[in-house]
């Protein structure tokens, strides 16, 4: 099966580095030209457009805090001028917040809600005329959020609002399939389990350890696992599957905050 990428595009949130990095390149790597949002520093963002481009491909930047609104509208204008429209919206980008129950804070709350929850609906409601443009009954535009194991568990470790952030990516995606679908739009979700990153990262001080022996796989996860997954939900062999929540694995019991 053909994937036929060549006149696609794709926008990937947090596409710069960890995760949305891989996905980025994937991508280009089957001929999709890729928009990669970033907000604060550029660094990793143009380092993996500059990668994407030295191969032949097509890749360019954006920058936006997509917690905002307005900065959504003028990234929409801004895809729209340079690339025309999108095929594929990639949610990636999020945020995790650790502290104990009895002084989470109000900014780890809404921090964490604001970015892995609230920009989700208003980037696709904003970006649903780009969307529309090729989207055809054979052919259907694509929204992937990146949700989490964490959504799906009671987690580990004491991250209140990322947990249930993650749980609402789900269910908003059930929500948002419903709506788009007869509309040529699928959306779907998957909810990974742990990959080498620099939120796990800073959470177990580089030690995966625990984690691989806590996962019926006994490994991470790779940036072939997590990038495969969106290319299907992305290609002709995902084109029936709409309101999905993909979890790539199961979770043995661990250590729990309750």
């Amino acid at each position: 099966m053909k994937l036929n990428f060549g006149k696609k595009v794709v926008l990937v949130t947090g596409g710069g580095r960890d995760i949305g990095k891989e996905i980025s390149n994937i991508f280009a790597d089957e001929g999709a030209s890729v928009a990669i949002n970033y907000n604060n520093s550029s660094k990793d963002a143009e380092q993996t457009a500059e990668e994407i481009n030295s191969k032949g491909g097509i890749a360019k930047i954006f920058k936006a805090d997509i917690t905002r609104y307005n900065e959504v509208l003028k990234m929409v204008q801004s895809i729209k001028k340079d690339l025309g429209s999108i095929d594929f919206l990639i949610n990636n980008a999020g945020a995790a917040w650790g502290e104990p129950f009895e002084n989470f804070s109000e900014n780890g709350w809404n921090k964490v809600m604001d970015l892995n929850v609230k920009s989700i609906f208003f980037l696709t409601q904003k970006f649903k005329s780009l969307l529309l443009k090729r989207a055809s009954l054979d052919d259907p535009s694509r929204i992937i959020n990146i949700g989490s194991i964490d959504g799906l568990n009671v987690p580990a470790f004491e991250t209140y609002s990322y947990s249930t952030s993650k749980a609402a990516v789900h269910h908003l995606t059930r929500v948002l399939a419903a709506k788009l679908v007869k509309e040529n739009i699928l959306v779907n979700a998957i909810a990974p389990g742990p990959y080498p990153s620099a939120m796990l990262g800073s959470a177990v001080n580089s030690d995966y350890s625990e984690i691989e022996k806590n996962n019926p796989r006994k490994r991470l996860g790779t940036p072939e696992d997590i990038a495969g997954l969106t290319i299907f939900l992305c290609s002709r062999a995902g084109a029936y599957t709409v309101g999905a929540v993909s979890y790539t694995h199961l979770t043995l019991p661990t250590k729990r905050i309750v």
